[in-house]
């Protein structure tokens, strides 16, 4: 692998000069709306505010999936889930996998991933440290990480958290929230027990505000925030109903804060597209090291110096198996979001609509009695749409499907274009013989809802997408734009 300035436009500006630490903050199951910053009206997320205040904010930056070991599988490579050999849940990512944190630490960087793995084992060529931390946020080593790093090196934090993820954990000397305080989304049912649930999430997005807020301290009293990239991300959507694992925008969009004073000279809101394989590239390009070809993503320097600039006028997303079988495609393009369902002939439930679960199992038992909306129906749908088409603009929470509206043909036809070319240039496949479910999932019968059973093989994995292609060796970025640049 060649490391050098060679091919870094970014680099060569900044010849000679210090190099910049990178910290790359993640969430585990929060979705973007989720923060202050974000317009959320009740979370109090008080650092990523002030983050978010003095650098720029990404509004529609996107996941490449809404699954936890994928997720970080696909940001870790910048390669799209059935391109990293990794696309279903709890599959270790192959060794033969460029991380990018390999290649900055082979120039020198100290590099720690602290918290949440869900990637790889307790040791890997691209950490020189990987520690977890018993603490309800996994995030005990964080500041100790930066205290006892080498001070004649710069350095790469990957620190992950595992909040927002079930089972819930409360610390005492944090903000709780009342029931009567929370949001409820219209696809869920308004009733005590859910909405002792959201508020049990909101406490858990607050500790990841504090944890974040420790750490900033921490690299302000030691003189290196402003030479620090900080970036604060999300795996995936937050673990309710019709957000975790699905590809609607409370799922898949990602809260994606960047502060570097430096490069970001007045606080900027960015409306540009963005994927989350894009980090690679841009940290890699601001280290001055060249991108392998392996990393499908690219660079969002030029947004960070322009936040009307853009690298992408689409994005891509995938939902394979998540306890469910599954095989779920979408693309965002200017205001429109098309999803492809292959397996329309089931249910597209998530995990966390299981009855275990409050939230879920309200309902449930509403769907039972009758007594949900149209809007609280969609997840029971069996058979599920094959297509959903949705106007942003007009529907943020996509629940007025436009694909069989004819209005929208146009936009239809050419979501349809850009996915099969998608699929075709990046090696994607249907496989023959899926991931099946780790169990049945809840249904209703005689007036009754079954709950699901236990699981007999937690992971029962069986052809994954995209290796009929052999796609885990293919590195071509897909489209990128929807006329030649």
């Amino acid at each position: 692998m060649t490391v050098g300035l060679i091919g870094s436009s970014y680099a060569a500006e900044k010849a000679g000069s210090e190099k910049p630490n990178f910290v790359f903050f993640i969430a585990d199951d929060v979705s973007q709306m989720d923060f202050g910053c974000y317009g959320h009206p009740t979370i109090k997320t008080p650092h990523i505010d002030g983050l978010a205040a003095k650098g720029m904010r990404f509004d529609n930056a996107y996941l490449t999936t809404s699954s936890c070991s994928p997720s970080r599988c696909s940001i870790i490579t910048g390669r799209y889930p059935h391109n990293t050999g990794a696309p279903e849940l709890h599959v270790k990512l192959p060794a033969k996998q460029i991380r990018f944190p390999e290649l900055l630490r082979e120039a020198g960087y100290y590099t720690v991933l602290s918290g949440k793995n869900h990637m790889f084992g307790n040791k890997d060529r691209a950490f020189d440290k990987i520690t977890k931390g018993k603490d309800p946020g996994c995030t005990e080593y964080w500041l100790k990480h930066l205290q006892e790093r080498p001070k004649d090196k710069p350095f790469f934090f990957w620190f992950s958290s595992i909040d927002a993820h079930r089972p819930w954990q409360k610390s005492k000397h944090l903000r709780s929230y009342s029931p009567e305080e929370v949001i409820v989304p219209p696809y869920l049912v308004d009733t005590k027990v859910t909405r002792e649930d959201l508020a049990s999430y909101y406490h858990e997005v607050s500790r990841y505000d504090h944890d974040i807020g420790l750490v900033t301290a921490e690299l302000k009293k030691q003189g290196v925030l402003d030479n620090t990239v900080i970036i604060i991300a999300a795996d995936n959507g937050r673990p309710f109903p019709r957000d975790k694992s699905r590809l609607y925008d409370s799922g898949i969009k990602t809260p994606w804060i960047i502060h570097y004073p430096p490069m970001i000279k007045q606080a900027a809101v960015s409306k540009s597209l963005l994927s989350v394989i894009d980090l690679s590239a841009t940290c890699l390009e601001l280290a001055g090291i060249a991108k392998p070809d392996s990393i499908q993503g690219q660079s969002f320097i030029p947004i960070l110096k322009n936040p009307q600039e853009q690298i992408r006028d689409m994005v891509f997303a995938e939902h394979n198996w998540h306890v469910y079988k599954n095989h779920e495609r979408m693309v965002r393009f200017g205001d429109f979001v098309y999803i492809k369902n292959n397996y329309p002939n089931q249910a597209n439930l998530c995990y966390e609509s299981d009855t275990k679960y409050p939230a879920g199992k309200e309902l449930w038992e509403a769907h039972l009695a009758v007594k949900t909306t149209a809007q609280q129906e969609q997840i029971f749908a069996n058979p599920c749409p094959e297509e959903e088409l949705f106007k942003l603009s007009k529907d943020p929470n996509q629940l007025t499907n436009l694909a069989g509206n004819i209005e929208y043909a146009q936009q239809l036809k050419k979501a349809r274009q850009l996915l099969a070319d998608w699929t075709e240039k990046t090696g994607d496949s249907i496989p023959a013989k899926p991931t099946p479910n780790r169990h049945a999932p809840p249904r209703v019968e005689n007036g009754k809802i079954i709950s699901n059973g236990k699981y007999k093989v937690r992971n029962p994995h069986g052809e994954m997408p995209g290796a009929s292609n052999n796609a885990k060796t293919i590195n071509h970025p897909g489209p990128l734009w929807m006329k030649p640049k």
